[in-house]
């Protein structure tokens, strides 16, 4: 009889390991796929736009409903209609014939990607009762795995060739959406725990807006994702403009910092479990954000300091998501689609925040330094407040720290 929560628990790990591997590869496959969608379709720009804008869109309906659709059906249908989803939308993918078609489908695909994020994130709370902290991080480690080797394998992939013809954007976006498929395997096999929860153990969602604790998890998250996602975006850039290195060397020091935020998930969650998750997402966000200070003020010399930045930031995600599942045990799927839905409005006003700040502080100074040195000082100032997004984070932290310990409720 012993052997059966063993079995099980492995059967769980199946689905929570292989949906962050699949997450990554849907939410990464994009980059060498839209240039030919671009293309086949003849976009503009700002079609372009709209079609990504449709990613966000979709993600953030998600995440809204999810928490409540779990709570009805169930995590494990919650898991297996996101799954499903993804797959539907890639059989769609492949069948769109006009860019209405194709911006439905991607809508559909991110509907499934929100669903899935929120649906993995309650799911982990459940299944890892004990070394919380250790197993998020090590979630997260395989969408981490995913999402690196996500646009070498698709851009491989779209060069295959395939009875006769070269498989293209289609054949890939079908192939690799179609493995959601295989954790729905061992989600049909699993027992969940914890899908018997009671209404009135529940905390309502409305209750989060009145709660302060809520408020500071959720400014904490988003200061640390808006500062984890912007680097993948300005980095490249950065290094190009402020330094005048090639892309491949810029795109190297990317990739040095995503391999120093892997191995941070897959080595640092045992510490989170040992000191405390409001300690250590302080002490990791502080340490984030001062490397990237460091490496802005060395200049070229401290551009490694950019990739070390990785190994404070990557935990926070996870770590907050073992936080709010010690803090709210019997509602952590409310707590989640609280924090996970107001982190992703919060994210997209960050990042037009950054541009908005580089294109600000260039053209202060365009008149009096020139057009190269202006340029330089809106990438420092744009790049510094990314920076000071992870040490503002920090800071949050600590509040919430000292609330917490006043209250005698560290976690």
């Amino acid at each position: 009889m012993r052997e059966r929560p063993k079995l099980n628990y492995f059967i769980l790990l199946l689905v929570v390991f292989g949906g962050f591997l699949i997450f990554g590869f849907s939410e990464n496959i994009k980059g060498p796929a839209i240039p030919r969608m671009q293309s086949e379709f003849q976009l503009d720009e700002m079609q372009l736009g709209l079609l990504l804008a449709f990613n966000s869109l979709g993600y953030l309906i998600a995440c809204s409903f999810t928490g409540i659709l779990s709570a009805r059906i169930g995590i494990k249908w919650t898991g297996i209609l996101a799954f499903s989803s993804m797959t539907v939308s890639g059989v769609l993918m492949y069948s769109s014939t006009s860019y209405a078609f194709l911006s439905a489908s991607y809508f559909l695909m991110y509907i499934g990607n929100g669903m899935l994020e929120i649906g993995l994130a309650i799911m982990a709370a459940r299944i890892f009762t004990k070394n919380t902290g250790t197993m998020m991080n090590l979630s997260h480690f395989f969408y981490g795995l995913s999402s690196t080797i996500a646009p070498i394998i698709a851009s491989s992939m779209m060069g295959w060739n395939v009875f006769g013809g070269e498989l293209g954007w289609r054949g890939m976006y079908l192939i690799m959406l179609s493995l959601s498929l295989l954790p729905i395997i061992p989600s049909v096999i699993g027992k969940f725990p914890s899908d018997d929860l009671k209404a009135e153990d529940r905390i309502p969602l409305k209750q989060f807006f009145k709660d302060k604790i809520a408020w500071l998890i959720v400014a904490i998250l988003s200061f640390g994702v808006v500062s984890e996602l912007a680097v993948g975006g300005w980095l490249v850039y950065y290094l190009e403009k402020a330094y005048g290195w090639s892309l491949d060397s810029a795109s190297g020091m990317l990739s040095i910092f995503f391999l120093f935020f892997m191995l941070s998930r897959l080595f640092l969650g045992p510490v989170t479990d040992k000191i405390g998750y409001t300690l250590s997402i302080m002490l990791l966000s502080a340490f984030s954000g001062l490397c990237s200070l460091a490496a802005i003020l060395i200049g070229q010399e401290g551009a490694i300091l950019f990739a070390v930045a990785g190994i404070g930031i990557a935990p926070i995600y996870p770590t907050v998501m073992a936080l709010l599942a010690k803090r709210y045990p019997s509602s952590t799927d409310s707590a989640i689609t609280f924090t996970v839905t107001l982190m992703g409005i919060a994210s997209v006003i960050g990042n037009l925040l950054i541009g908005g700040i580089i294109d600000g502080v260039r053209a202060f100074f365009q008149s009096s330094r020139g057009a190269a040195e202006s340029s330089v000082l809106g990438l420092q100032a744009g790049y510094g407040f990314i920076a000071i997004l992870a040490l503002l984070c920090s800071a949050t932290c600590a509040v919430l720290y000292f609330y917490l310990r006043k209250k005698n409720e560290l976690v």
